[in-house]
């Protein structure tokens, strides 16, 4: 059986927000603590979290059992944090990387099982969620992917990855599921609903 191992993305300092993001209150937990139970609700072998700006304090908050991941460059963006966390899985000996983020609660256990479908049936292959113009994450990395993740930098994350063609991914259509909590107004949003 194919080893899987989620990659949650939790280390920005959420500037935009103005308070530390991942610690916002999202229905009985928090926004990172939603994602991490959406995950661990998968089939997959084991859970990561990249933590960075304000890492002791969310540190603290989380009650799940994950491993967290510092990123000592997480002011350099997202592909940073990609780099630091794929080298821990692939020392792990991870077949697969699922790369998921903290602040889309919308994305839940079901769309990343689903996503964790496709690989059993389609092997070594990537697999992205389709929003509509462009894919994007969650998107399932086999480790043949896992040298070129390890050299991401800056605020792209894997967008380029995933967009460009070669290879073309396998994809899952997130509909309304992909809505970034990034501001204090997508914040209200998602509470309304």
């Amino acid at each position: 059986m194919d080893k899987i191992a989620i990659l949650i993305l939790a280390a920005g300092s959420a500037s935009r927000m103005g308070k530390v993001k991942q610690l916002l209150s999202y229905k009985h937990t928090t926004l990172l603590g939603y994602t991490i139970e959406q995950a661990l609700k998968t089939p997959a072998d084991a859970i990561y979290c990249v933590l960075g700006a304000g890492a002791a304090n969310i540190k603290n908050e989380i009650r799940q059992p994950v491993k967290t991941i510092f990123n000592p460059n997480w002011e350099q963006g997202m592909g940073s944090s990609i780099a630091v966390g794929i080298q821990e899985i692939e020392k792990a000996g991870f077949d697969y990387a699922l790369i998921t983020l903290a602040d889309q609660p919308r994305i839940d256990a079901v769309f990343l099982t689903q996503l964790i479908g496709m690989a059993a049936v389609h092997k070594n292959t990537l697999i992205a969620s389709d929003y509509g113009s462009k894919n994007g994450v969650p998107a399932l990395f086999p480790k043949s992917f896992f040298d070129r993740l390890k050299t991401l930098d800056g605020d792209q994350g894997a967008r380029q990855l995933l967009n460009s063609g070669n290879p073309k991914p396998l994809t899952l259509i997130a509909e309304d599921r992909v809505q970034d909590i990034d501001t204090p107004d997508d914040y209200s949003r998602l509470l309304k609903n």
